[in-house]
């Protein structure tokens, strides 16, 4: 049995941890705020544009160009979306298990055919550990979400796929949903699919960082109720467009705008599902420290107790044999 002095080093250690997650995790939520703020100041226009550009090429038959045109694969782009640091649960083992899983589903390209563009040191350490062809370090991306390197990078991938250098490009990322939901994503960016669905994930809610069951059940049902409601009153979007000048130039300004919006969208959700994660990750973690030092607490007055009435034996002991 441990003595009284090992019992007290060790709560006074797991109290300073305790502290430590206890910082982190509202750090994590003062970031997750912010992040929830750029997605939430985004999200329209991207759904808009999204709507247009699909329904624009489904319903214009003749509205094709080689961005949405579908090839045989020979060579492949992967943008892997993680983080710099660790500490946030399983959220860059799961991206970079998606990643290897991809890999092996190209492997018959060849490696030298599959391209990775890691967003994130965690990713870019587990390239170069593999030893695939990245395509460049994007480590200061991943901490700070910036829209002019997300428009290179988008330029840069797209002008590869126009001159047959790429076949197909794929994103692999969280979407955030909730701050206690992330949802691993593996979405195709290069041809564009118009055949996917429009209406797909866009839920989200970027009004709270609470991550209980209960309080993320309640906000379910109440956005669930609001979003009907919507339904509702607004009238659907009228999809017969009116071309001017010409078809050439209507989709030579938008497929690069919504290529630019997909990438930067990608990355927005998966720097908010970094914080969120981080933020469950260290609640959890004091949550077990919580426990652990009750379990100590208990474990010292304990020993305490025993080590009083010990020593009252013994003086009640010693008087009597005197």
């Amino acid at each position: 049995m441990p003595s009284l002095k090992e019992i007290k080093n060790r709560i006074a250690s797991v109290n300073n941890t305790r502290k430590i997650t206890s910082a982190m995790k509202m750090v994590a939520s003062s970031k997750l705020h912010h992040a929830q703020v750029m997605i939430e100041n985004m999200l329209p226009y991207e759904t808009m544009l999204e709507h247009i550009l699909k329904r624009f090429l489904a319903a214009e038959a003749e509205a094709h160009t080689i961005f949405d045109q579908p090839r045989p694969v020979k060579r492949v782009a992967l943008i892997v979306f993680a983080s710099n640091s660790s500490l946030c649960g399983g959220f860059n083992a799961n991206v970079i298990k998606m990643m290897t899983q991809s890999i092996e589903q190209y492997r018959s390209l060849g490696m030298e055919n599959i391209i990775i563009y890691p967003i994130g040191r965690k990713v870019a350490e587990k390239v170069t550990k593999l030893g695939l062809k990245a395509a460049g370090d994007f480590t200061a991306l991943a901490d700070k979400p910036n829209v002019a390197q997300c428009i290179d990078i988008a330029m840069e991938v797209g002008e590869k796929f126009a001159n047959g250098e790429l076949d197909r490009v794929e994103l692999i990322y969280h979407h955030f949903k909730s701050a206690g939901s992330q949802i691993l994503t593996k979405k195709q960016f290069l041809p564009i699919d118009i055949d996917e669905e429009l209406a797909r994930d866009h839920e989200r809610d970027l009004t709270t960082t609470i991550v209980t069951k209960e309080a993320q059940d309640y906000l379910k049902h109440r956005q669930r109720d609001e979003q009907q409601h919507e339904q509702e009153e607004v009238k659907p979007l009228n999809d017969n467009f009116i071309v001017e000048p010409d078809m050439e130039t209507v989709l030579t300004a938008l497929i690069p705008k919504f290529a630019h919006l997909m990438l930067y969208t990608a990355l927005l959700d998966s720097n908010a599902s970094e914080h969120a994660a981080r933020m469950v990750a260290m609640q959890t973690a004091t949550d077990n420290a919580d426990e652990l030092l009750r379990e100590l607490n208990l474990q010292y007055n304990k020993s305490r107790q025993q080590a009083i009435t010990s020593e009252l034996l013994d003086i009640v002991g010693g008087t009597v044999n005197n």
